[in-house]
C-alpha cells in the first residue's frame, strides 16, 4: 500500500475515531455497563480496548506480548479489564486525543480502521444506538477481513460461501450464499453472533455452527 493509500486510511479512522467518541458522550451508566458484542467484554471494557488500541505502539505492542507470554487474546482481554476500570469520560478524551495520530502495532494501517468500525459497531449493535459508517470505510474492511487469518480467523470462517452485501456493492467467495446488511455481514464474519440475525442465504446456517463463544472476544 503506498503512503497516497496510508494516508487515506489514517483520514477514515480519524474520521470514524471521532463518530464513535461522539457517541460514546451520550452514554448512560446504565449502557456502559451493558454487554457488548465483542466476547465477554461489556460497552466499558471494549470502549477501553478502543483507547488501548488508538494509544498503541510497536514497542508498546512488543513488550505487552513478551508480559503475556505471547499470547495476544489473553494480552488483549487483561489490557481491557485494566483500562476499562477507568472513567467513561477519561475513555472518551484519550479517544478524542487519537483523532489524529497514526501511531499504532506492527500492523498495516488498515487494521486500525477495522478495529474501530468493528467496535464501535460491537457498542453500538449491542445497544440498538446508531453509528453510520462511511460506505468507503466500510468496504475497505469487507475487503480486508474477507482474507484475514489471524486474530479473528475470518478467512476460515467464510470458506467456500458466497457473502454479498445487499445494500453495497460487494460480494465475496463461491458456494452457498449468505446476504444481508454490509455491518451484520462483516460482524458475523468477524465472529458475532449478533451478526447473524440481520442475514439470510442457503450458507446461513454453515456460517453459523463455524461460530465458536470465544469468536471475535479479541482484536
Amino acid at each position: 500500500m503506498s503512503k497516497t493509500d496510508d494516508a487515506k486510511t489514517w483520514g477514515m479512522t480519524h474520521a470514524e475515531r471521532a463518530t464513535v467518541a461522539d457517541v460514546l458522550a451520550t452514554l448512560t451508566p446504565e449502557q456502559w455497563a451493558a454487554q457488548s458484542w465483542c466476547g465477554q467484554w461489556t460497552v466499558r471494557q471494549t470502549a477501553a480496548h478502543i483507547v488501548t488500541g488508538a494509544e498503541q505502539t510497536v514497542a508498546r505492542f512488543t513488550k505487552g506480548m513478551v508480559a503475556n507470554g505471547f499470547r495476544f487474546n489473553t494480552m488483549m482481554d487483561r489490557n481491557a479489564k485494566r483500562l476499562g476500570t477507568r472513567p467513561p469520560d477519561e475513555l472518551i478524551d484519550r479517544l478524542r486525543a487519537r483523532v489524529s495520530t497514526t501511531n499504532g502495532p506492527p500492523a498495516p494501517p488498515l487494521t486500525m480502521l477495522g478495529e474501530i468500525v468493528v467496535h464501535g459497531h460491537d457498542i453500538c449493535r449491542a445497544l440498538g444506538v446508531a453509528y453510520d459508517t462511511d460506505p468507503v470505510a466500510l468496504l475497505a474492511c469487507l475487503d480486508m477481513y474477507k482474507v484475514a487469518s489471524f486474530p479473528l480467523g475470518t478467512k476460515k470462517r467464510i470458506e467456500g460461501l458466497r457473502l454479498r452485501a445487499t445494500d453495497i456493492d460487494w460480494a465475496h467467495g463461491q458456494g452457498p450464499e449468505v446476504s444481508g446488511p454490509a455491518i451484520p455481514l462483516m460482524m458475523a464474519m468477524t465472529g458475532r453472533r449478533g451478526g447473524l440475525d440481520g442475514l439470510s442465504g442457503d450458507g446461513l446456517e454453515t456460517l453459523r455452527r463455524r461460530m465458536t463463544s470465544r469468536a471475535g472476544a479479541a482484536a
